[in-house]
């Protein structure tokens, strides 16, 4: 894959810190206007957000990439991987023109739609911000590409990791603590008082998990916006939806997902808080950012949120999405509170805290690649832990210290977030840092994946996990109760498209060792296919590349005759969810981030360098290294050569490796190229089925 677009913009060295002017955020939502029905106005009605004092302003400062370790820190680890020749493309799943093309919220076509972002299926155009900038084709992850060297930082700790009870400490809560630390009211997005906590989410894990509706409910009067026939609503609903591999119990980490809409949307006409009011406004928002609104829809959101306007792809100004990201935790599926309260595999212990309000209006349309400027200055708040993604989003994130208690990210941290939740700014204003991908909606994933109506107003449940209370800890330690739903441009599931695809779990193309045997159990000619599930052979290369072609033919015969859902249609569980001892060998590797504090290295840890990161080309492919060097069969790929013909080319020292998948090959031949992915599911939902 690819860095997320050319960089024309140059920073000058002599200026590389401006302190912001302030974001204009004193009161709550009032910065977002009444439209949005931030503090309400009846102060009667119990559940308000009381008037308050004013409170410091939000200020942030813009602070030059060039200051951070890794000035890239947008573009993903899993940018830098191989392709097999093209037979896994993990990049379609990134960079895509799809969601542009349908004028859904996203502004950042990357599979050749815009001259000058390119095509970042077909290239590695890593490219650096100005002449004078680190080279971008510089592979920073060593986390990741190198996981001995994180292994020798720990040991230098004086640290042995294989002395961690790895189950005790995912069974570890460390979300109360942090949240105890969160100022100010609990029913308002913002804390209001400085502090590291300002912007935690007012999402109480002692109100978790959602009750059966999606709604999250409290018997705590301070965090209770209104009462319904249930009880006490904190006005944060639950989201479940279908993953791919960016966070599945297999890569490691599992999320929970929640969204609240400013007070407004839960009121009716009247102004009393009304449940099916806000029911209706938040399926307003599923339709919007999903494209399903029909004229019966309307042209606003209902109550008193009235004269708001219901526009596609966009969410209203004050919407707040929490997200906790959770180790995963096999036995846990929401049975035995003991163990986890949650369901899916999420475990008591969370990786970050993760948080994003939409405190401004951001018309998408407005603004077209060609003014995308990766290199301008980040603008956020360090100590506070956020930051302004540069399309209306403020972006905070909280991550486990050393002694695994949640600290607010650091700005080159949290510029990772920008790498993925941004879109395209008008570059007028010098703060506004500008990057994203091609498939987000409103710098949004999880709505636009969401399962339509009630099945996805729950806690995220990852295919509706059930564990297997008598699994060994070497097998598959439970099942899934869901199936495969059906992706409504491909035409087949999702998670069907992935696997035939990428040929791995991850977008790192990888395959973790369960999956290998559970193919080679499945995938074999005494059961009607081909040839038997070929291992990977890096005896050489054009050996590497005819097994790498049989293992993607196979997949795709394995997919086609649904033998990858178990007998009753569900997904077969060895897909996603990993035996209980690699699932704690993946923390255990994790943690060795959090007790170096190694973050900006790189958060995804496999037990040896992922052969996607391996040179393993033939002659007829070689690249070099950026400084010409040839690469030796089966060396770390840790940069690529780039363009040094003509100095007078804006491409000049951006990357010029091809990343072998290839547009003009068919599918039925192997091919992989989809410039037109989107992340949206058929509806009604349909599921693959065995054949």
């Amino acid at each position: 894959m690819k860095a997320m677009g050319t960089q024309r913009h140059t920073i000058s060295s002599g200026a590389r810190v401006w302190r912001g002017v302030g974001v204009a955020v004193a009161l709550g939502l009032s910065v977002l206007g009444a439209r949005c029905g931030g503090g309400g106005s009846a102060a009667s009605v119990p559940g308000d957000v009381a008037a308050a004092p004013p409170a410091p302003a939000l200020r942030g400062e813009s602070v030059s990439l060039l200051l951070f370790d890794n000035p890239y820190a947008y573009i993903p680890a899993q940018c830098y991987i191989e392709t097999s020749r093209g037979t896994q493309n993990a990049c379609q799943f990134c960079h895509t023109n799809g969601v542009y093309a349908l004028g859904l919220g996203n502004n950042l076509p990357q599979a050749g739609a815009s001259e000058r972002i390119g095509n970042l299926q077909t290239d590695y155009s890593f490219a650096p911000f100005s002449r004078t900038a680190p080279p971008a084709v510089l592979n920073r992850w060593r986390n990741t590409l190198a996981p001995e060297e994180l292994a020798l930082a720990v040991r230098a700790l004086g640290v042995d990791p294989a002395r961690w009870d790895m189950q005790a400490w995912i069974r570890q809560d460390n979300w109360r603590a942090a949240y105890a630390q969160r100022p100010g009211d609990a029913r308002d997005w913002d804390g209001k008082r400085d502090g590291p906590f300002r912007l935690f989410p007012g999402l109480a894990p002692d109100d978790l998990p959602a009750q059966d509706d999606g709604f999250v409910r409290t018997g705590v009067a301070a965090r209770s916006v209104f009462s319904d026939a249930r009880g006490g609503n904190t006005g944060w609903r639950a989201v479940n939806f279908m993953p791919y591999g960016i966070f599945t119990p297999h890569t490691g980490s599992v999320s929970g997902i929640y969204i609240r809409l400013p007070q407004a949307f839960m009121r009716n006409e009247s102004g009393a808080f009304d449940l099916t009011t806000y029911e209706r406004n938040l399926d307003l928002v599923e339709r919007a950012i999903q494209d399903r609104l029909t004229p019966a829809d309307g042209s606003h959101y209902v109550g008193a949120a009235r004269e708001q306007p219901l526009e596609r792809g966009t969410y209203p100004v004050g919407t707040e999405f929490a997200h906790p990201l959770h180790y995963v935790d096999v036995q846990a599926d929401g049975s035995d509170p003991a163990i986890s309260p949650y369901p899916g595999t999420r475990a008591r212990r969370v990786k970050e805290v993760r948080y994003m309000v939409k405190w401004k209006a951001f018309k998408h349309s407005d603004f077209g690649p060609n003014q995308k400027e990766e290199g301008l200055p980040v603008y956020g708040n360090a100590s506070q832990g956020w930051v302004d993604n540069g399309v209306g989003w403020f972006l905070s994130g909280f991550i486990e210290d050393a002694q695994g208690q949640l600290r607010p990210q650091r700005l080159e941290e949290l510029t990772q977030c920008i790498g993925c939740h941004s879109g395209v700014n008008g570059t007028e204003i010098n703060r506004s840092f500008t990057s994203g991908v091609g498939v987000t909606i409103d710098s949004t994933w999880v709505m636009a994946r969401k399962f339509p109506g009630a099945a996805g107003w729950r806690e995220m449940d990852y295919l509706g996990y059930v564990a297997d209370v008598r699994a060994a800890p070497g097998d598959t330690p439970g099942r899934a109760r869901l199936g495969d739903p059906d992706n409504r441009r491909e035409g087949k599931g999702e998670l069907r498209h992935f696997l035939d695809n990428v040929v791995g779990a991850s977008l790192y193309g990888d395959m973790p060792p369960a999956i290998e045997r559970y193919l080679a159990q499945m995938v074999q000619r005494a059961r009607g296919y081909a040839q038997d599930w070929p291992a990977l052979d890096r005896t050489d290369a054009a050996r590497f590349a005819a097994v790498q072609a049989q293992r993607q033919q196979l997949m795709r015969s394995f997919t086609s005759r649904g033998d990858h859902l178990a007998a009753d249609g569900s997904v077969a569980g060895a897909l996603l969810y990993p035996p209980q001892a690699d699932a704690l060998e993946a923390a255990r590797r994790y943690r060795q981030v959090v007790a170096t504090q190694r973050y900006t290295l790189g958060k995804d840890v496999f037990a040896q360098t992922p052969l996607s990161l391996l040179y393993l080309r033939s002659e007829a492919e070689a690249f070099t290294h950026f400084d010409g060097t040839p690469y030796r069969f089966g060396e770390r790929i840790t940069d690529r050569s780039v363009e040094r013909d003509d100095p007078a080319k804006d491409t000049y020292l951006a990357g010029n490796v091809p990343t072998l998948i290839d547009p003009a090959r068919p599918y039925a031949a192997g091919g992989t190229y989809n410039p037109n992915y989107i992340p949206l599911l058929a509806t009604p939902l349909r599921m693959e089925t065995r054949h």
